[in-house]
């Protein structure tokens, strides 16, 4: 299925949390903690400014972001679970 975000919208796919400690204790489903890593699948056009021209996004697809915890909806595609969230809730591209 093709998804395109409006506006100023991502679709992310966040990444796996570490099911193991440093010390090797496997972390169960219960208490691992919500993924605040991800990669870009898809980026809306930018956001519209006063004037009505689009401002350009500064993420792109297949960047590797940092959100905040409880940053975007979720939403399944495909079998995936996956957020859409503003550009404004990423914090950081990570290179």
């Amino acid at each position: 299925m093709a998804i395109r975000p409006l506006h100023d919208r991502v679709l992310v796919e966040p990444l796996t949390a570490e099911e193991k400690t440093a010390g090797g204790i496997i972390i169960p489903d219960t208490a691992q903690e919500k993924p605040q890593e991800g990669k870009i699948i898809a980026v809306g056009n930018g956001a519209r400014n006063d004037d009505g021209t689009t401002q350009a996004m500064d993420v792109k697809k297949g960047d590797k972001i940092l959100y905040g915890k409880w940053s975007g909806t979720e939403v399944k595609l495909d079998g995936k679970d996956l957020l859409i969230m503003k550009e404004s809730d990423i914090m950081a591209i990570i290179d």
